[in-house]
Parts: structure tokens; sequence; C-alpha cells
């Protein structure tokens, strides 16, 4: 469950984009507007407090999952160059509200993974992180060995995801959990 009060990052801001001061970000977000619709922005360097921004203006780059937006007061490619790998943040008490099968990604971290075997369901680990550089894959540390695996988070792989129960089922391809 997400706590409210805290912050959920949407994107990541990857590179400078030409010379007057936009910047490339990469989107973890399924709500575009946030990318798009001018505003105040929460801007996160590594560990340090959220600092606010207004958002001039975005557009998403066609056929990608990245945007290039523009930022109040950042005018040039060096100003721009500094908020290279920042987190752009939205808070938890700002989050839409979601249909009933609908989650927020972050939800499914620390919940246990379990597999169906021999026609039982068994407890095999819980998912520790999320990376979501070219596609959406959930880190796993799995309880037998403590090694951590990378599952792709696709409906053929993770056919049942139960938040409220504090699970999901995965169904790996044979070989993929002692990779």
């Amino acid at each position: 469950m997400i706590n409210k009060n805290e912050w959920l990052i949407v994107g990541y801001i990857t590179s400078c984009h030409g010379i007057s001061g936009q910047v490339k970000v990469k989107s973890l977000s399924d709500f575009e507007e946030r990318f798009l619709k001018p505003g105040m922005r929460w801007l996160q360097k590594e560990n340090e407090p959220p600092s606010k921004i207004e958002l001039i203006s975005g557009f998403k780059q066609p056929g990608k999952n990245t945007f290039v937006l523009k930022f109040k007061d950042i005018n040039t490619r060096d100003h721009a160059e500094k908020l290279k790998k920042y987190k752009i943040l939205v808070s938890t008490n700002k989050l839409p509200k979601l249909q009933k099968e609908e989650f927020h990604l972050l939800e499914l971290i620390n919940l246990k993974v379990k597999t169906l075997e021999n026609g039982q369901l068994k407890i095999i680990g819980k998912v520790i992180n999320l990376e979501n550089e070219k596609n959406n894959l959930l880190v796993i540390e799995l309880f037998e060995n403590q090694k951590r695996v990378l599952i792709p988070f696709v409906s053929e792989i993770v056919p049942v995801v139960n938040i409220k129960n504090n699970f999901l089922i995965i169904q790996p391809p044979k070989g993929l959990l002692e990779l």
C-alpha cells in the first residue's frame, strides 16, 4: 500500500535537448499529463529533499516513452545539464483514483511472489525493487538462496497481482529463475 504524504517517482531526467534548456525525461507513468500540462512539479537529486520547479511546456517524442520538457528559469544547455539524473516526483496525496483492478507500480514492492507447483501455490520470494529502463522488470529476491532475479512484468509471466492480499503469482519460463 502506498503511504500518504510520500513521493512517487514518475520520471527521470536523462539528458539535455537542444540549447535552450529543455530536458529529456524517461516516463515511469501512464499519465502523460504529468509531462504535458504546465504547472508546479517536484524534482529530487539522489536523496536530497525535493524542490519545486515550474513546468512551462512539454511534448512526447513520437514513437518513444520519452518527453521533452521546458522548466521555468532553465534557459541554457548548461542549466539543463545540471538536472541530469534528477527524479520527477508527485506527492502520493495527488495520485489519480484508479479503477478496481488497477494499481500503482510502487505498490508491487514487498509483495510476496508465488508460483504454482504441482497444483499448490508456493511462496518463493518477494519483490524488492522495479527496473524500468526499456521494459518494466520486477526485481525479486528468492528466499531459497537470496539470489536476485529480474522478471519481465508482462501478463504472460505475471498473470495475477493481488495488492489487497499482498502477493503476485508468476509463471516463469523454464530456466528464468536460474539465470
